[in-house]
């Protein structure tokens, strides 16, 4: 059962990820005390008078989410794998994971950070093991939440720095589908979001949230923010799917997990990643502190203090 007064303790999942770090700093501005999931020591950022205690464990460890999850108020569970060696691990993990972890808190409340490409689980095993964790989570008897993110930048992602390598040599490759657009949104206005949610919760089900511009983005407004936040011209230029599934099956074909997969590929050239809805933002007062050009510059500079780029 969840604590009866004193701090508020969130059991998290993903600490140590990308988004995790940030969405530990949000929470302990909204007054949340902490319990992470750990599968090996990875230093956080330093929160001043917040003290974390950790479980170290997996998602395949049924004894380490059972401490994991005892006496905590809500679990955020934002684990998960964007890139595997094999299709079968996206399930093992983002589905059956997430499931074993929700059976455990069944009456605790419950947020998941899902994606938007639970919507399209045709396009790769990584977006129908998303939506399969996502309806892992609303068969719960308890509050639940799932969360779809959009493309999410900024602040330690080390997928989306290629591109940002790209633009400061002056050249940006994208999609060849003038078509496309994309929703965005930087990783501490996610992480903010995820905080708000648990404070104001909802009705049950599932949300999108994105950086709040009406119909998302298409690749050459993105080539635009980056050169506008480098001060650099930056050419887009457009790729055909067949030259990149040739690139991604080349790729697939190097040890370890690689990002950019055939199916990955499928993905990407899917012509509508913009969020549909705002109820989210609407239920909870949220509205995003970055928009594009300044959460792009950002994040550039924060690459160049840490001499990334």
């Amino acid at each position: 059962m969840p604590t009866s007064g004193g701090p508020k303790v969130a059991a998290i999942t993903g600490a140590t990820g990308f988004v995790g770090p940030h969405l530990v700093a949000a929470l302990a501005r909204h007054g949340w005390t902490f319990r992470l999931l750990m599968r090996r020591w990875t230093p956080l950022p330093s929160l001043p008078g917040v003290e974390a205690e950790i479980v170290w464990g997996d998602l395949a460890d049924e004894a380490s989410l059972k401490r994991l999850v005892a006496g905590a108020d809500a679990v955020v569970h934002a684990a998960g794998l964007i890139k595997a060696r094999r299709p079968i691990d996206f399930g093992r993990v983002n589905r059956d994971g997430t499931a074993r972890l929700s059976a455990l808190a069944p009456d605790v409340p419950f947020l998941l950070l899902s994606s938007l490409a639970a919507r399209e689980p045709q396009l790769s095993p990584y977006a129908e093991s998303k939506q399969a964790a996502e309806e892992a989570v609303a068969r719960r008897s308890g509050p639940w939440l799932a969360v779809r993110a959009p493309a999410v930048y900024g602040p330690g992602d080390r997928e989306t720095l290629a591109y940002f390598k790209m633009a400061a040599r002056g050249f940006a490759l994208q999609p060849d589908r003038p078509d496309a657009r994309l929703s965005l949104i930087h990783v501490e206005d996610l992480a903010e979001a995820l905080a708000l949610a648990l404070d104001r919760p909802p009705l049950p089900g599932v949300y999108e949230i994105d950086d709040g511009h009406p119909g998302g983005y298409r690749h050459a407004d993105m080539a635009a923010a980056a050169a506008e936040a480098l001060g650099r011209s930056v050419r887009p230029v457009r790729v055909g799917m067949g030259l990149m599934m040739a690139a991604a099956t080349v790729n697939s074909l190097r040890p370890g997990a690689q990002i950019l997969s055939p199916a990955k590929v499928r993905e990407l050239y899917h012509s509508d990643w913009t969020v549909h809805e705002n109820r989210l933002a609407e239920a909870t007062g949220f509205a995003a502190q970055f928009g594009l050009v300044d959460g792009f510059r950002h994040t550039i500079l924060w690459y160049r203090d840490r001499h990334w780029l």
